[in-house]
């Protein structure tokens, strides 16, 4: 959870407002001005940043292949680097995710103990992605460009709900999403993965699946994947770092002839970008979907 406080602590002759971010981690972060040398080790973050108007506050960034125009030229940072790299860009923030408060620990300690404030965020559900979006402005001094990127996700997304009403519900389809196919695993009920593909107009198949821990992951297991076979009408599947996988990977999985999407060839495969990061590009996986689930000819 990603909460975003404002305490207002007024004197006598003047008023002090005092701005305040929880992060994942739990830690609360009083913003006295805004970040101006900030590390991003998220893509999310970086993208993020980009969509605020804040690239010229970042010093450093972590070394994804996709990254905004803004972003170019920005050095790269890896948290599995010498801490003192980092220090020696001497930024005043850095932006971290949970996975590597996790597992790199004395990495984290280090940079705070030399005085760097460390932030952990990444949210699970679209309700704490605005939350995220807001987090970020307040540590920017961006709040305006956080309320202009809700406003237009919503008019967008709102967009494709009318586009929805003319559907016949019995023709919306019911559809496996894959997030890992080694693992054989899907999307947590409550992530955004499930979130895209139930706001294009799909029925998420596994909405029974477990979460794995406090991630957008849920197990679902092979047996009890083919076990529901006959009621799959698409087989979709992230593509990208998480999913390295193909749409022949997929047709030749021993046993998935008995899937139904998989013998009429209804296999799509979608950028990972577009469905499981917190940006604004989760809105084109939405409209990526909704063309994909509901072509024109049978729209209405």
């Amino acid at each position: 959870m990603i909460l975003v406080l404002l305490a207002c602590l007024a004197g006598p002759a003047d008023a002090d407002t005092t701005k305040t971010v929880i992060d994942n981690g739990g830690q609360a972060v009083n913003i006295v001005k805004p970040f101006i040398r900030i590390i991003s080790l998220y893509s999310a973050h970086t993208e993020n940043l980009c969509s605020l108007g804040a690239a010229a506050q970042l010093v450093g960034i972590d070394g994804s292949d996709e990254l905004p125009p803004a972003a170019a030229g920005i050095p790269k940072f890896s948290y599995r680097e010498d801490p003192e790299k980092f220090l020696a860009a001497a930024p005043d923030l850095v932006l971290v995710r949970p996975m590597i408060e996790r597992s790199a620990p004395e990495f984290v300690g280090k940079l705070r103990r030399a005085g760097i404030t460390v932030v952990s965020l990444q949210p699970n559900t679209v309700e704490d992605m605005f939350a995220y979006w807001r987090s970020l402005a307040l540590l920017t001094g961006r709040e305006p460009q956080a309320e202009e990127m809700i406003k237009s996700f919503t008019a967008r997304l709102t967009r494709v709900q009318n586009s929805l009403k003319a559907v016949d519900p019995a023709r919306r389809p019911k559809v496996y999403f894959e997030s890992i196919h080694g693992k054989m695993k899907t999307f947590a009920p409550e992530s955004i993965g499930a979130y895209v593909l139930e706001q294009a107009g799909g029925i998420n198949l596994a909405a029974d699946a477990e979460q794995v821990r406090e991630t957008n992951i849920a197990a679902y297991g092979k047996e009890r994947l083919l076990s529901r076979g006959e009621e799959i009408d698409i087989y979709l599947a992230q593509q990208g770092r998480m999913n390295p996988v193909d749409l022949d990977t997929i047709r030749k999985e021993p046993g998935f002839q008995a899937i139904k999407a998989v013998r009429e060839d209804k296999i799509f495969l979608i950028e990972e970008a577009l469905v499981s990061r917190p940006t604004l590009r989760i809105l084109d996986g939405i409209e990526q979907l909704n063309r994909i689930f509901f072509p024109p000819k049978v729209k209405g």
